[in-house]
């Protein structure tokens, strides 16, 4: 995914950054990535949950999260 389409998808909440995380999509340059939030809301935890368990993220986050997901289920498929 190119780097223009994560800031224009997600207002530039998801960032990559080379060595952190492997270069996974992190929330705000925190150590968080997209799939460590995906992955606990799958396993059932709510946003509020989340929130609680990581004081640092915003509520606008989950929707970064989201559209970002979004992209990316786009552009694997279009492959």
């Amino acid at each position: 995914m190119s780097m223009d389409s994560v800031h224009a998808a997600e207002d530039s909440r998801i960032t990559v950054i080379p060595g952190q995380r492997s270069g996974q999509p992190c929330v705000r340059g925190f150590r968080i990535t997209v799939w460590d939030i995906l992955d606990r809301l799958a396993g059932g935890m709510t946003e509020e949950a989340i929130l609680n368990e990581y004081p640092y993220l915003e509520k606008a986050d989950f929707a970064a999260v989201y559209a970002y997901a979004a992209q990316v289920g786009r552009e694997h498929v279009a492959h």
